[in-house]
């Protein structure tokens, strides 16, 4: 229902919400599960926060501690480690990620058969369907010492290397791998978002481009990346916001050789709960949890800042 105002202003009423549900009620019918799922792993646990303020072993019932258990937190340097690990990693990760997001949507764009674009696209966003744990068994596979692993007797072959390497196991190598391994994995989808990009561009600003001399060179450099330039801040601003949720490519390609070294704020809450046995303090891996909340919310907060600087909205 639409409805005037005396300075000409055309005010939009909506029907009353109990007519809408009426109305549409097969979609509210399809929204429950989602609303039901959201509801029991979401808003039902955060009723468990206050227990970072209590000490809460399984054996005992819950002793109040106060702000005790952040205090340990802050003293405990697996906790600083697995916190670094957690920032450094998912930066890393995201900047590797998007540049070579970038790199390879550049390259499909100047490919002039459409056939083997198409292609090679599908290839590259494969791997992205391949659950986490089925891709560390593959590179487990491939990077073991043993007479299995493909990359340890290629570089025997080729002289490389005079022995086996246990890449995994090894602290820096295991970072190298972990790296090359969520490019391999991830890069395809961020693919997709700037290929959707390219795409837009009005192909009239190229032949402008053409007739005044520029090359394939000098059209990628001073048409295409200026136009790529926004997209890539934008998701540079959005996969910020999420950089403490890592937890499922580190748990899966861990080992008990690197664990401690390459724990990140989530692992490290896993450990502390379920390999503690009896000894494990709920409330202390409760108040670890939170305290990595409030550094999300307040990465959030600052993303979406920077988010309506830059693109005139905000992420929430």
């Amino acid at each position: 229902m639409a409805g005037s105002t005396s300075n000409g202003t055309i005010t939009v009423r909506q029907k009353p919400l109990g007519q809408r549900m009426k109305k549409y009620w097969g979609f509210y019918l399809m929204f429950i599960p989602v609303l039901i799922f959201v509801a029991l792993f979401h808003y039902a646990p955060m009723f468990g926060i206050r227990y970072a303020f209590y000490s809460w072993k399984i054996v005992a019932d819950p002793e109040w501690v106060g702000l005790a258990n952040f205090e340990k937190l802050f003293r405990q340097s697996q906790f600083s480690v697995s916190f670094w690990n957690t920032v450094v990693f998912s930066v890393i990760k995201l900047l590797l990620n998007t540049g070579f997001a970038v790199l390879i949507s550049l390259l499909l764009n100047e490919m002039i058969s459409l056939k083997f674009k198409k292609v090679s696209q599908t290839i590259i966003y494969l791997p992205h369907f391949m659950s986490w744990v089925v891709t560390a068994s593959v590179f487990s596979l491939m990077l073991s010492p043993t007479a299995t692993g493909l990359i340890n007797q290629l570089l025997l072959k080729l002289g490389v290397i005079k022995e086996s390497v246990y890449y995994l196991a090894d602290k820096g190598w295991w970072r190298v791998w972990y790296y090359i391994i969520n490019v391999w994995h991830d890069t395809g989808w961020q693919t997709i978002i700037f290929m959707a990009t390219l795409t837009g561009i009005d192909p009239g600003i190229y032949e402008a481009a053409s007739i005044d001399g520029a090359g394939r060179w000098k059209k990628m450099w001073y048409v295409t990346m200026p136009a790529l330039g926004n997209t890539i801040i934008t998701v540079l601003i959005l996969n910020l916001a999420k950089i403490m949720n890592l937890f499922e490519s580190v748990f899966v390609l861990q080992n008990d050789s690197v664990r401690r070294a390459t724990n990140v704020l989530q692992t490290y809450v896993y450990y502390q709960t379920f390999n503690s046995g009896a000894s494990a303090d709920y409330g202390y891996t409760t108040a670890v949890g939170l305290f990595r909340s409030l550094v999300g919310l307040g990465l959030m907060l600052i993303c979406n800042y920077a988010s309506k600087k830059v693109r005139g909205r905000g992420i929430v």
